[in-house]
């Protein structure tokens, strides 16, 4: 039964204007931060959208968070987290995504690489009805060896293995609906796999120009060394995002490939030596090839029986969901993935995202 309280929030939420939350991890980017955070101002205010922008500090050592908290201070639209110690970007920007009350959130680096000035390109997609936009940078001026070599062929790797379009994995730079990073969890440092993660449920994407700023304060945190655990993320986006649901596809399909191989390599030996009188131990070699093969088909098959298991016993205790809801009506009358969240059983989310909407809408109305 739907209270008269659920219904103004259905109403409400319907009919309020969308509101942006701007994520900015930062680490160590005291002398970008007063700068870069006037011109995210001057942009969303001609923009006319109501905002907010959400610092993140990912345990930063030279002076970052005492800015950051006088800022938080002075002005109503900011809020500041401090993580307790490093925890790495992706775990900045989910830790952004959990206390951000936008509708959308736009994502960016805090060392002014990324030009505030093109967030409202990222505007235009999102109000074109696609779910998540991403940056592409298309002339780059990091070096070519440590850099955009690697990262070029990352990107290539990503595209093929992912089925994903895009030619820009890696920046940070990108704009997210709400609703589509609901039921998604980042970390390590999968926040360059989200479009893909977001893809697997069905999120319409797009990709929009932006330019490569030389950085003006400060060394960059990432060099050539990450190549290695790129890779690895490759392997572990490819697997989440096609076998997750399945994962006795993947395993049973090399163990039966495996076994078979192993399997036909001992009966040709058993044979030969049945019909030949060839000794099997004069193929030593071939023998324990065939040994080692057919006991990896059972392991891979068993894996994938205990993968099958795992996986259902995550979905059912979790609460995850293995599909997107883009649009439901129910009694004649339109709900969507917000009005779920505020109707559903997620009060305290719901209470705290209806209760951020309405501050930021004041204080869009105050300063207009």
């Amino acid at each position: 039964m739907e209270t008269s309280e659920q219904s103004a929030a259905r109403e409400a939420a319907g009919s309020a204007p969308t509101t942006y939350s701007v994520v900015v991890p930062i680490f160590n980017e005291r002398d970008s931060i007063e700068e870069l955070y006037a011109r995210i101002v001057a942009v969303m205010t001609r923009e006319a959208r109501p905002f907010e922008i959400v610092f993140v500090s990912d345990g930063s050592r030279d002076g970052s968070d005492e800015l950051l908290e006088q800022i938080a201070q002075a002005d109503a639209r900011v809020v500041y987290l401090r993580l307790r110690r490093n925890f790495g970007q992706a775990t900045a920007l989910q830790a952004g995504f959990d206390h951000a009350g936008g509708d959308v959130f736009i994502c960016m680096d805090g060392d002014l690489q990324h030009d505030p000035d093109e967030i409202p390109l990222f505007l235009a997609k999102i109000d074109e009805g696609f779910d998540i936009v991403s940056g592409w940078r298309v002339s780059r001026s990091d070096h070519l060896i440590s850099r955009r070599l690697p990262s070029r062929v990352a990107n290539w790797l990503l595209a093929k293995a992912s089925g994903v379009a895009l030619h820009d994995f890696g920046t940070t730079f990108k704009a997210y609906r709400r609703e589509v990073l609901q039921d998604v969890r980042i970390y390590g440092d999968m926040h360059r796999f989200i479009p893909v993660i977001c893809a697997r449920l069905g999120a319409t994407i797009a990709e929009v120009p932006i330019s490569n700023v030389p950085r003006a304060f400060g060394t960059s945190n990432y060099g050539i060394g990450r190549t290695f655990r790129v890779a690895m993320d490759i392997l572990t986006m490819r697997f989440m995002t096609a076998y997750v649901t399945r994962p006795l596809h993947f395993f049973g399909k090399w163990g039966l490939v495996g076994g078979a191989a192993g399997i036909s390599i001992l009966l040709g030996l058993f044979l030969l030596k049945i019909f030949s009188g060839v000794p099997m131990e004069q193929h030593g070699p071939l023998m324990e090839l065939g040994s080692l093969l057919s006991v990896m088909g059972v392991m891979m098959l068993a894996t994938g029986l205990l993968g099958e298991f795992m996986a259902r016993i995550y979905f059912d205790n979790s609460g995850a969901r293995t599909y997107a809801i883009r649009t439901a009506i129910r009694s004649g009358r339109l709900a969507g993935e917000t009005l779920h969240r505020v109707l559903g059983g997620e009060d305290a989310l719901a209470d705290y995202s209806m209760a951020v909407h309405t501050e930021l809408m004041t204080e869009f109305a105050y300063a207009q």
